[in-house]
């Protein structure tokens, strides 16, 4: 696995709370994976990136085959296929090997719920396009949102092979793999134990996730990975947030040029950070070598790279929660 712009802190020399999240993966999860390493140069958006993660895929009582499918259909949405392929094998770890299988072709899940969890999961994509609301726990929903952000995160910071060849997309390696972990991945999870982790006082919890700790989870991640806007003026922010708008997640045909219209008209200093965060949200493995050499001219700080991609993550992201939120209001006027 090796990361595209900078190699992150060894794992054994994190500290504080770095290191109290690495422990928490350890416990509850694969350990301190590469999407976890990235964020450690902004300790507080990997703390709420793990929270989100934990409390929605892996704590509380919803079906973890369905929010494993999930996982895995935004990941092909998103065209994430470090995601695709990791949640391919916790699917083998369920013991579900033909629809880990179904899943890594992209196909259509046989079984009916399975079957429309996976098109509600691929439609949020554009949620503006799809009319897209949310029937499903707080448990599956903050799974999807989890999975935009993170699958942003992997395309922009990390390369795409799991394992190394992509050897990861033979079927007898997912399903020895996912034999590996297969204890791992059935373990029940305690709700909320990862909210200590979070700053206090972050926004309230959204509607959509009632009193669940994955609201408070995602509430954090929203407030840590928005401040990344502050690396840009006004103008650049209002640029990111009117396009996430406008687009609905419509993918680029060709990325690089795309951002280079859309910046024309933001100030001089600006322009390489709004076309980082732009990518970031709709094309994050677009962002090249030279647009992070360019962009480090003026902010050195690996911490600083992570804080403008996830600020371009977040605000993609967020567009798909709006639309539960503007969904929710339209069912409490019909109540």
């Amino acid at each position: 696995m090796t990361y595209r712009f900078f190699t992150p802190v060894p794992t054994k020399a994190a500290t504080g709370r770095t290191a109290e999240v690495y422990q928490q993966s350890r416990d509850d999860f694969l350990g301190p994976l590469p999407t976890f390493q990235v964020l450690s140069a902004v300790p507080e958006v990997l703390a709420a990136t793990w929270s989100l993660l934990r409390e929605a895929l892996l704590a509380g009582d919803a079906s973890r085959v369905e929010r494993e499918l999930v996982a895995a259909s935004v990941s092909r949405a998103n065209r994430c296929q470090f995601c695709v392929d990791a949640h391919v094998m916790l699917l083998h770890a369920l013991g579900e090997h033909g629809l880990a299988e179904v899943v890594a072709r992209g196909g259509t899940p046989p079984d009916p719920r399975h079957a429309e969890l996976a098109r509600w999961a691929q439609a949020s994509r554009s949620p503006g396009a799809a009319d897209w609301s949310s029937a499903y726990r707080p448990e599956v929903t903050g799974t999807l949102l989890a999975f935009h952000f993170i699958n942003r995160i992997v395309s922009a910071l990390l390369d795409e092979d799991l394992l190394p060849g992509g050897l990861q997309r033979s079927p007898l390696v997912r399903s020895v793999g996912g034999r590996l972990y297969a204890r791992a991945a059935r373990e029940r999870k305690e709700p909320g134990r990862s909210l200590p982790l979070l700053d206090a006082g972050a926004t309230p919890p959204p509607a959509w996730a009632g009193d669940s700790p994955v609201g408070v989870a995602y509430a954090s991640l929203r407030a840590a990975a928005t401040r990344g806007g502050d690396l840009l003026g006004d103008v650049a922010r209002q640029t990111v947030t009117a396009t996430v708008r406008w687009e609905d997640g419509r993918v680029p045909a060709r990325p690089a040029d795309w951002a280079v219209d859309l910046v024309r008209d933001v100030p001089g200093r600006d322009r390489i950070g709004t076309r980082i965060a732009l990518l970031a949200a709709f094309a994050p493995s677009a962002i090249s070598v030279g647009d992070v050499a360019l962009w480090r001219l003026s902010h050195p700080a690996d911490a600083d790279l992570v804080r403008l991609v996830a600020y371009g993550a977040i605000t993609a992201t967020d567009h798909v929660a709006q639309a539960l939120a503007s969904a929710h209001l339209q069912e409490g006027h019909h109540a």
